[in-house]
């Protein structure tokens, strides 16, 4: 069907006004009633989440998502648009998207007057109809309502305190859609008492001059739990006119959080090398994140953050990448040393508390990595015998390489340890399989033994036993001129 190009073609259309928020609420109930998923690509909030802000939107709130850094509350905000009709029609040219049935400022009503129903009508797209502002302190009264502007009155001969002289800020260009402010509290006392005079009464004073605006406009925020309540910096008046308060949280499941990272890394590589990530190596990285927030070291108030693991593990494939061309590889496979490599990717992530400021980052989040894969490794072989590959290192084998050596090398390593490379079956890795597979998981059975103290391991010497290393006797001096010949 075409669409009304002027007013008069927009009237015969039968065309009704519907408010943003009753807009919002009718498609939220037809995608309820449809079943259709109501913020595709959030993940792990189905329960707890998106009721509440299902409920909000229903309720026709204004409303506050409250949680740490890295919770998605952004992405949450973006999706909004997802409840907006495809396109509404507005008076061509208007600077705040006025409904050609209702207009609010002077311009277009003097320009109805002019031009009835020959009055040009064009149309808002859904992903138009969202502005969104990062709250800084420096953030002015112009910025979000608007100001007089000198030039503009000029230009048109109109007196300073005209209607038609105002050069409106992001609160009035959102009319008829959603207006997003990201960190509420860092915004100055007297712009959050503007926000709340035009939620509640509609009107707003400019330069002294008091304008009239009946927006019609969804507003949504987010905070840092620790700023809202902590801080105080949202005035009590503006707290009370925000409809509903929504926590986020983490994702509350090693499954959940997998599933984020699979969808925002990016591991989608130009294709030099086919690109395999072994299963356990994707719960590795995850469980940095959840043993990091555990983590009496780190500050529990500051989070830590989603993009944690999305990060590292982009930093893992390019890890495995550059080892893989450098040794003209097909195949790139991470192995569990690449963690490690990717510990730049974590350490600027992770704000500590005093006693791990005294440690250094590096330590601590080394000591991070371990207790993650010790938590993985025993998800696959608690209760699982290794005894014969302990029992190769308690007689004397140790076993150094460096984390850049080929597949094909580190086969020929971990194939002299009796019963290392049979295990990596329970890791879903088989017999057959290429040597990089084989070898990654090799890896991770050593490097889990080493992170449950059954087996040792230093830069200086690689893998050994700590027990076959300690009861070693004493060398004897060697003879006096003779030099030792070193076995590295």
């Amino acid at each position: 069907m075409e669409k009304a190009k002027t007013l008069g073609e927009l009237k015969k259309s039968l065309y009704k006004s519907v408010s943003v928020r009753d807009e919002m609420r009718t498609n939220l109930l037809c995608k309820l009633a449809e079943g259709q998923p109501l913020f595709p690509g959030i993940i792990g909030f189905d329960d707890s989440v998106i009721p509440q802000i299902a409920n909000a939107v229903l309720s026709r709130h204004n409303f506050i998502l409250l949680g740490l850094r890295g919770q998605a509350k952004s992405r949450i905000l973006r999706s909004l648009v997802t409840l907006l009709d495809d396109s509404i029609p507005y008076i061509a040219g208007c600077e705040i998207n006025d409904d050609p049935l209702t207009p609010l400022c002077r311009a277009c009503h003097e320009r109805l007057a002019e031009m009835g129903d020959d009055t040009p009508i064009d149309y808002l797209r859904a992903e138009d109809r969202y502005v969104e502002k990062l709250a800084t302190p420096d953030v002015t009264m112009a910025d979000i309502i608007g100001d007089l502007d000198p030039i503009k009155a000029a230009r048109g001969g109109h007196a300073l305190s005209s209607e038609l002289t105002i050069h409106y800020g992001l609160l009035p260009r959102a009319n008829r859609g959603i207006f997003a402010i990201n960190e509420l509290p860092d915004l100055a006392g007297k712009i959050q008492v503007g926000l709340f005079n035009i939620m509640q009464e509609g009107d707003v004073q400019i330069k002294g001059y008091p304008v009239r605006l009946p927006l019609d406009v969804a507003m949504v925020f987010t905070a840092n739990p620790e700023d809202y309540t902590a801080r105080g910096k949202i005035i009590t008046p503006l707290k009370d006119r925000i409809g509903s308060e929504i926590r986020t949280h983490y994702p509350a499941s090693l499954e959940h959080a997998m599933a984020i990272t699979a969808q925002e890394a990016w591991t989608d590589r130009d294709g030099r090398t086919k690109l395999v990530i072994p299963e356990f190596l994707r719960e590795v990285v995850e469980s940095v994140a959840f043993v990091a927030r555990q983590e009496k070291r780190v500050d529990k108030r500051s989070g830590v953050s989603q993009r944690v693991p999305i990060t590292c593990l982009e930093n893992v494939i390019s890890s495995a990448e550059y080892r893989a061309v450098k040794n003209h590889e097909d195949k790139t496979v991470p192995r569990p040393s690449d963690v490690y490599t990717a510990m730049p990717s974590l350490t600027g992530k992770v704000e500590l508390e005093y006693e791990g400021e005294m440690r250094g980052a590096d330590s601590v989040v080394r000591d991070i990595i371990r207790q993650a894969t010790a938590r993985v490794f025993k998800k696959y072989y608690d209760g699982v015998p290794l005894h014969s590959i302990v029992q190769w290192f308690e007689l004397g084998g140790t076993l150094k390489y460096s984390p850049n050596d080929s597949a094909e090398e580190l086969y020929s390593h971990f194939k002299k340890i009796q019963g290392l490379l049979e295990q990596t079956q329970r890791l879903g890795i088989k017999a057959k399989d290429d040597p990089a597979l084989l070898a990654s998981g090799a890896e991770f059975i050593l490097e889990g033994l080493s992170a449950l103290k059954r087996i040792s391991r230093n830069e200086e010497l690689g893998f050994f036993a700590e027990k076959q290393h300690a009861e070693s006797p004493p060398e004897e001096p060697a003879p006096a001129g003779h030099r030792r010949r070193s076995l590295n």
